[in-house]
């Protein structure tokens, strides 16, 4: 059967790998599972045929066969489970791998978001200039506590995991607002990520649809 996952028409990041459907692409490359994609358009986001696969009007979504799944979080869990590369085989660690995943998601990219909002959904409000520090205070906060976990080790747990996919990921998002540059251990560890093969593949993709001629 064949995977299907969907990605911005045109991504507002012009194709800089933050896009959630970059993470999706990167699990299938890393696993080696196939997969084709449909392009939405921003208003086809909140049109019935697309809630109907995600019911925020938001990407990617993955379908195979009678599955269908949304929250990347979700899928990329589902393709680990698919295929090797993404969880170790001792149930332990992959339990650990699943947790990295979690804290990803949940504890380091809020804050990170709250960053994004701040700096350009309500960057004309009045309260922005006293909010953003106070937000950034908040991801650095996150960005220690990471930094001292991770410590001089090259990922988060062992081997590379869907853990370190996820949490890679998020921090790329931390990177404009030079915060993720006041963690060189972060810093390196990001790179690391962004120099595998499969997130190299992923990136080129969601690049090439960004560039394309309109």
């Amino acid at each position: 059967m064949t995977i299907t996952i969907t990605a911005f028409d045109r991504s507002p990041d012009g194709g800089k790998g933050l896009a959630r459907d970059t993470r999706v692409r990167w699990a299938l490359e890393e696993v080696g599972l196939p997969y084709e994609v449909r392009l939405v358009p921003m208003p086809a986001m909140k049109q019935a045929a697309h809630l109907a696969l995600h019911p925020f009007g938001q990407i990617p979504t993955y379908e195979e066969g009678e599955l269908t799944l949304f929250e990347t979080g979700s899928i990329v869990l589902h393709i680990a489970e698919r295929g090797p590369g993404l969880f170790p085989a001792d149930a332990n660690a992959r339990a650990r791998a699943i947790t990295w995943m979690f804290a990803a998601l949940n504890s380091v990219e809020p804050p990170i978001l709250e960053l994004v909002i701040v700096k350009f959904a309500e960057g004309d409000k009045p309260w922005k200039d006293e909010r953003q520090p106070l937000v950034e205070n908040r991801v650095r906060a996150r960005l220690t506590q990471l930094a001292d976990r991770l410590g001089d080790a090259d990922w988060l747990d062992g081997d590379f995991s869907a853990g370190d996919l996820l949490m890679v990921s998020v921090l790329l998002r931390a990177r404009p607002s030079g915060l993720l540059d006041e963690f060189p251990s972060l810093a390196a560890y990001v790179a690391r990520g962004e120099a595998r093969p499969a997130y190299q593949r992923a990136f080129a993709a969601q690049l090439a649809v960004n560039t394309r001629p309109a």
